[in-house]
């Protein structure tokens, strides 16, 4: 939790500053000189109390130092600013990301809104927090009563596949919301504020730790082949669970796999 909250000290304080706003695999696709602060500053925090540990970071990618704890595997796994064209646009939905994975399963999950300093916690077998209370899914059975949230990818393709999907969707829910960090969107499923998510294309970074999260809080999230969702799956549909089936069912998971 203190390497989330020194990233997000770091955001708040470039807030209307110049940025250096650079572009990755698009042109939508924006990087900042914060994303690779804010990792770096993830990265001295965590290896300073676990010098052996693994980090897989969207900026830098995989490092280590020294070798990897003797009977176990320790990965973390960092997005440093979820949301970043939210952020360079002074848009204030965006968050950082940092999971821990052991022996390939996530067992700890974070994510902190430091715009609204709240700190979406889990641990695998402990339930789901958000600022050390107890947090759960809604209880929405019905689909015309369910709010729902998306995203879309930085791919021309996946956005018009998903752009048909969400014209299929929006007139047999009650709204959707499009707010632009998948983290936080997966934390609010978790949270009960909104009962289903999905989307395309997203990285382990973007929500290794709001799955843990969402599971811990009772909800469920699955891939592209209907299965528990793994990470690095090409679909991702999260919910409160009561209204899975359904949501499977309109989503129609060939058309996202088109």
């Amino acid at each position: 939790m203190m390497a989330a909250r020194e990233a997000a000290a770091i955001q708040r304080a470039e807030r209307g500053n110049d940025l250096q706003v650079s572009t990755k695999s698009s042109a939508v696709d924006l990087v900042t000189k914060v994303d690779r602060m804010s990792e770096e500053r993830i990265r001295r925090v965590i290896l300073a109390s676990h010098p052996g540990h693994t980090i897989l970071g969207e900026e830098a990618g995989m490092g280590a130092v020294d070798d990897a704890p003797v009977g176990g595997s320790y990965r973390w796994i960092v997005d440093p600013l979820d949301g970043t064209v939210n952020y360079a646009h002074g848009f204030p939905f965006y968050c950082v990301s940092i999971a821990l994975e052991i022996d390939g399963i996530v067992e700890v999950g974070v994510v902190y809104d430091g715009e609204r300093d709240e700190m979406f916690t889990a641990m695998r077998g402990n339930g789901a927090r958000l600022n050390g209370e107890p947090i759960g899914v809604s209880q929405t059975t019905v689909l015309a009563s369910a709010l729902l949230s998306t995203g879309f990818a930085y791919v021309v393709d996946k956005i018009n596949l998903n752009l048909a999907v969400f014209a299929r969707v929006l007139p047999q829910v009650q709204s959707v919301r499009r707010p632009g960090a998948a983290a936080l969107d997966i934390c609010y499923v978790a949270c009960g504020r909104v009962d289903g998510f999905w989307e395309l294309a997203l990285n382990s970074w973007d929500v290794a730790a709001g799955v843990l999260i969402v599971r811990e809080a009772g909800g469920t999230v699955t891939g592209s082949a209907s299965a528990p969702y793994r990470l690095d799956d090409p679909v991702l549909v999260a919910s409160n669970g009561a209204l899975h089936a359904k949501l499977l069912d309109l989503l129609r998971l060939d058309d996202l796999r088109a």
